[in-house]
Order: structure tokens, then sequence, then C-alpha cells
């Protein structure tokens, strides 16, 4: 009497990355420039896009999004038909790109207008022992949520800057006592884009 094999469990293995794009971030319209240089997968979704960049950025993710990429412009279902644009969810960044855009920008924030234009430095193998998405470089603080856009940004940075400034006291206590423009921790940002995996 022939014996008979008990079935193998399945498993399903998270599929291996193959190509990675390398993106520079630049926050546009703010001097000095405040960037950073990430890595993603080349098929990553758009909202996970979204995401990556609100992480590496220090954005909140309070406010609404689009992404501009050619002359197609992406944003989130329930505002997308009514702002005109195309629903991102399905959508992955080599699709939206093609062979031959290889900028694009990313708006955050409506009211406040924070707009950010991507460049596509490289696109190349996964390391296999690499985790992605993975902050290589940057520079300088994300501006605080609600400051009022690039100009609004610009006043608060002089106002915390000079003690006699009539809003020196009030733009402090509202940041939470101490903002450092220069600041930028390469670590931090790289802990938090693991701990939302």
């Amino acid at each position: 009497m022939a014996s008979k094999k008990k079935p193998q469990p399945r498993t399903t293995a998270a599929p291996a990355l193959k190509e990675i794009a390398t993106l520079r971030v630049e926050l546009a319209h703010i001097d000095p420039l405040i960037w950073r240089r990430v890595q993603v997968p080349w098929n990553i979704l758009l909202p996970e896009l979204h995401r990556v960049l609100q992480c590496v950025m220090g954005w909140q993710d309070s406010h609404l999004h689009s992404f501009q990429m050619g002359t197609v412009e992406y944003g989130i279902p329930d505002e997308a038909e009514e702002h005109g644009m195309k629903d991102e969810r399905r959508v992955r960044l080599d699709q939206a790109l093609g062979k031959s855009v290889r900028e694009f920008s990313y708006l955050y924030d409506f009211g406040d207008h924070w707009e950010h234009r991507l460049v596509v430095e490289e696109i190349a193998g996964a390391k296999p022992d690499w985790r992605y998405p993975l902050c290589l470089a940057g520079e300088r603080a994300c501006p605080p949520e609600d400051v009022g856009g690039p100009p609004g940004y610009g006043n608060f940075l002089e106002a915390i800057r000079q003690p006699d400034h009539p809003e020196h006291e009030e733009f402090l206590r509202w940041v939470g006592g101490v903002f450092d423009p220069e600041g930028f921790d390469l670590n931090s940002i790289n802990r938090a884009l693991r701990d939302r995996r």
C-alpha cells in the first residue's frame, strides 16, 4: 500500500526587488535648499511613495497631496475627481513616468503649497542585503506644518532668530520651544522608514 504524501504548506515569500530608483527630492522656493536623496523600489505604488516622502521630509501627513508626472496629475481617490486628477491608488512610479520622464513634482498641503521637485538620478539593481526604502543623504530640517508655506516659513525663521522680534516668544511656544532649521538626522529618518514597513 502506497503511503500518501502530506501536503506541504504554501509559503508566499515577498517578491525580490529587482530595480531601485534613486530620487533627489528638493523643497521648492526655499533658500537655503532643503533636500533629501532616497532610494525606493522603481515599481513603488504612488500612495506608498507619498508615505515615504512624508517620512523622509518630516511632514505629518495631515493634508492633501498630489503628483504631477508629465501632463498627468494623480491624487487620492476622495479628492482626485473633484480636482481633475487621476486616482493614484494602483499607479506605480515606473508606469507613471514611463521611459522618458525623469523629473516630476509632489505637492503637499494645497493651502501652504509645499512643492517638491523630484529627479530620478539612477535606476539600478537592488542590493540583496539592503532594506528599502532608504534615505541616503539630505540637508536641513523640514518646516513646521501649517507655518504658511514658503513665505510664512521665512517670517517664522526671522522671528525665532531675533529675540526682540514681536512674535519671537509666540512662535517658539507654537513650535514646542526650539527649532533648528539646520537640523537633519539621517539615522532617525531611516529608523522611521524601518518602523513604517
